[in-house]
């Protein structure tokens, strides 16, 4: 059984930088996709970003790209995601998500985690 767990997050200032980490187990992640969402209250799920598990590949949504760098630990099975230049509209509930190769749906879940950014 796949587990996702997430660490991270918080409250802070615009400007200032935010790391989270999920945690990955119950497989081998070799042939996987990881990623991180996130939601905005009264707003759907929208992708951040994702990477292949082998690092080959690092794929962002226009809002971030030049502000978030996402990265997996190998030794440790973790995804980062590093979020710099924080901006009030960063604020949302960020998901870890985790899809074999070839399948489109998102098959995993992390629990979720909060980001409040305030001006």
């Amino acid at each position: 059984q796949v587990q996702l767990s997430q660490s991270g997050g918080g409250s802070v200032q615009t400007g200032v930088s935010l790391s989270l980490s999920c945690a990955a187990s119950g497989r081998r992640f070799g042939q996987y996709t990881l990623g991180w969402f996130r939601q905005a209250p009264g707003e759907d799920r929208n992708f951040v970003a994702q990477i292949t598990w082998s690092g080959n590949g690092a794929n962002y949504a226009d809002s971030v790209k030049g502000r978030f760098t996402i990265s997996r630990d190998k030794a440790n099975n973790t995804v980062i995601l590093q979020m710099n230049s924080l901006k009030p509209e960063d604020t949302a509930v960020y998901y870890c998500a985790a899809r074999p190769f070839g399948v489109a749906n998102w098959s995993y879940w992390g629990q979720g985690t909060q980001v409040t950014v305030s001006s």
